[in-house]
């Protein structure tokens, strides 16, 4: 299959970006080495703004940058952090998803400098996280536990902790393995303890609709169970309409023998209220199973706690 002589990337300028940038890099030069690629660095609203997202358009503050340089032909392709993504809004017209790349861990790990566990830590102990998710989650299952707003990319927050701005941190796994410092982890949380974010450890390749030779060439680096994966979770955020003040966690798994499930939480900000569904596809496709699944949380009043939450 042919592919375009020269790809430019656009991505945000963080690490973190850089970093996952250089995956799809070398992915695409295994799968067609004759096609040279380029990266365009875009600094975004949400790099720069370290106040409380939902004051600046939520999460669409991390790709507004990068789909105007995509729309506007300064790039060819685009590299997102599915998690980062709005489901409430659809994708800008003209462009779509390509592909997504296998799923990377989806876990959170916890980083403490003494080395200690969750459980552990001792009470008042403050955590440094600004995702509602994460402090719902904690304020449930270690309400003696303080969260403290605590932005920027991992790097960053690393060091702020170091100095002393919190005793401890929540981070993805997935991250800290793509900027190498998995070194600084004391304990991975199981899904149980801390669920993941909708779309946590999937990259996606957003291009122009009309490039057809571009997303023919790009689409061979999807994981088939990825896409599905991804397919249920957006779409059940989706129907959920769910904003980035919104407490929302879930994860869709693929079995051994190729089954969907989804697994889904809506909480209250104080982890007070946790409303609960977790479905299997069966014959349903992915799209249909989100639907499905955000129905059941609609049902145990999920709209009327979503829509009491400021943003």
């Amino acid at each position: 299959m042919s592919a375009p002589e020269l790809i430019r990337i656009v991505s945000r300028d963080s690490p973190m970006a850089l970093a996952q940038v250089e995956r799809v890099r070398a992915e695409l030069a295994a799968l067609h080495p004759g096609t040279a690629t380029e990266v365009v660095a875009v600094k975004t609203t949400g790099d720069k703004w370290m106040g409380d997202l939902a004051q600046v358009e939520g999460k669409g503050a991390f790709t507004k940058e990068v789909d105007a340089a995509l729309l506007s032909g300064e790039a060819d392709l685009a590299v997102h952090c599915v998690k980062d993504i709005p489901a409430d809004r659809p994708l800008p017209a003209g462009t779509t998803f390509a592909a997504f790349l296998r799923r990377d861990d989806i876990r959170d790990a916890l980083v403490h400098p003494g080395g200690l566990t969750l459980d552990q830590l001792p009470d008042g102990a403050r955590i440094g996280t600004s995702s509602v998710r994460r402090s719902a989650q904690l304020a449930a299952s270690h309400p003696h536990l303080q969260c403290v707003p605590m932005r920027g990319n991992a790097n960053r927050r690393l060091d702020k902790l170091a100095a002393g701005e919190a005793d401890a941190l929540l981070l993805a796994v997935s991250g800290l393995q793509r900027i190498d410092r998995t070194d600084v982890i004391t304990e991975v949380l199981s899904v149980e303890v801390m669920c993941p974010p909708i779309g946590a450890g999937i990259l996606a390749l957003q291009c122009r609709e009309g490039d057809r030779e571009l997303i023919d060439a790009i689409s061979l680096l999807g994981d088939p169970a990825t896409h599905r994966e991804a397919t249920a979770e957006r779409m059940f955020l989706h129907v959920l309409q769910g904003h980035c003040n919104s407490p929302i966690a879930g994860y869709a798994r693929t079995d051994g023998n190729g089954e969907l499930s989804l697994r889904a939480k809506v909480f209250t900000p104080d982890g007070k209220v946790i409303l609960n569904a977790h479905e299997w596809a069966g014959r349903l496709d992915p799209a249909t199973l989100g639907t499905s699944v955000a129905v059941a949380l609609l049902r145990q009043g999920a709209r009327e706690l979503i829509d009491g939450i400021p943003h």
